[in-house]
C-alpha cells in the first residue's frame, strides 16, 4: 500500500497537495494533552477523507476513513477502538483529534483525500511529544550562543542520557523553518557504539551518547530551528530543538543598501540627460524641417528698354524663411 499510495498522489496523475490545507506544519506536546490536527480541503466532490500515520523508519500506515455518507470516522489496525482517537469530519473539513497523547504519538501525520479514483495528501504534520520515557532516557540539545553569519559553520550537538535498553537505536535530524519549508528529516545516525561512553560512577548503568552534525559555509536558507529525535526500544523521544539564526553583517547590508542607492541616482541622473539631449536633437530637426525657399525676380524697370529687358538674364535671389 505505501508505494500505491506514493504512486497515486505522484507522477502518475499529476496532482498536487494544494488543495488540500493542513494547518500546522509542526505541533509540539507533552505527555498527556490533547493535539488537534486540522485539514481543509476544497470542493465538494471528495468521497472518501482519511488520515495516514508515520513513524520514524516505518511505513505509512492508514490512520482513519471517512465516507462522505455515513457518520463516523472509521479507524484502522491497532488504532481501532481507541478512545483517544476522534475525527470530526463534514464539509471541507477533516481534523483529528488526540488526547492523552502518548511518546508512541510521535510521527507525521498526512490529511488525503479521494475523489474519481484520484487521491491527494496534504504537506503533513509533524506531532513532537516531549517528556520522560519509561526507560529513564532524555535527549538534550547545546544551545548556540552568539551570532552566526553567512559563511560560518557550526557544529549542532545532540546529547543521549539512557539507563537501559543497549540495543540499536536510530538519531534523526529535522529541521523546521520559517516561510514555506516543511519541517523534515536533513540527516540520520547509524547505530555507532564509538559514540556512546559509560558513566564513570562505578556500578552505573547509564550511558552518554553523542551525536553531532556539523554545518559547514551556512547560508541564509539554513536558518530555522534543528530537531534531535531518537527511535529506541521502540519509543521516540524528542530534544527541545536548537535555533539557529542566519544574520547578514550591518556593514554589508549598509554598504549594499548604499551601492543601491548610488546606482538609482545615476540612473536617474544619467535619465535626465538624456532626455534633455533628445529634447534639443529633436528642436534642430524641427527647425531644419521648417525653412522655406522664395525666389525673387530682380530687374531695373526704369533704366532699360523693353528690348534690353528682354535679352536681359534675370537674376534670381533664393532666400530661406524661416516659421
Amino acid at each position: 500500500d505505501y508505494c500505491i499510495v506514493f504512486a497515486l498522489c505522484g507522477d502518475r496523475t499529476g496532482i498536487k497537495s494544494s488543495s488540500i490545507r493542513q494547518e500546522n506544519d509542526l505541533i509540539s506536546a507533552n505527555v498527556g494533552d490533547t493535539v488537534i490536527l486540522r485539514c481543509f480541503y476544497e470542493g465538494d466532490m471528495v468521497v472518501i477523507s482519511s488520515w495516514y500515520k508515520q513513524t520514524l523508519g516505518e511505513k505509512l500506515q492508514l490512520f482513519s476513513t471517512f465516507y462522505n455518507n455515513e457518520s463516523d470516522a472509521t479507524f484502522h489496525h491497532k488504532f481501532k477502538d481507541n478512545p483517544r482517537f476522534s475525527v470530526r469530519s463534514g464539509k471541507e473539513v477533516n481534523h483529528l483529534r488526540i488526547s492523552d497523547i502518548e511518546l508512541s504519538d510521535s510521527a507525521t501525520y498526512y490529511c488525503g483525500s479521494t475523489y474519481n479514483n484520484i487521491m491527494e495528501f496534504g504537506k503533513g504534520t509533524i506531532v513532537i511529544v516531549k517528556g520522560s520515557g519509561s526507560r529513564n532516557t532524555t535527549v538534550l540539545q547545546q544551545f548556540i550562543s552568539g551570532s552566526v553569519q553567512p559563511g560560518d559553520s557550526v557544529t549542532l550537538n545532540c546529547t543521549i542520557h539512557t539507563e537501559t535498553c543497549a540495543g540499536e537505536r536510530s538519531v534523526y535530524w529535522f529541521r523546521h523553518g520559517s516561510g514555506e519549508y516543511h519541517p523534515g528529516i536533513i540527516y540520520t545516525h547509524g547505530d555507532r557504539s564509538d559514540q556512546c561512553e559509560k558513566s564513570p560512577v562505578a556500578g552505573s548503568p547509564t550511558q552518554s551518547c553523542v551525536y553531532n552534525l556539523p554545518k559547514r559555509n551556512l547560508s541564509l536558507s539554513d536558518a530555522g530551528t534543528y530537531y534531535c529525535a531518537v527511535a529506541s526500544c521502540g519509543e521516540i523521544l524528542f530534544g527541545n530543538g536548537t535555533k539557529l539564526d542566519i544574520k547578514e553583517p550591518f556593514l554589508l547590508v549598509y554598504c549594499l543598501s548604499s551601492a543601491l542607492g548610488l546606482s538609482f541616482i545615476l540612473i536617474t541622473v544619467l535619465g535626465f540627460i538624456m532626455y534633455n539631449m533628445n529634447k534639443r536633437k529633436c528642436l534642430q530637426c524641427r527647425d531644419a524641417d521648417s525653412l522655406h525657399y522664395v525666389a525673387l525676380n530682380l530687374s531695373n524697370k526704369k533704366n532699360r528698354s523693353r528690348r534690353q529687358r528682354s535679352n536681359m538674364e534675370e537674376e534670381t535671389v533664393y532666400s530661406g524663411i524661416r516659421q
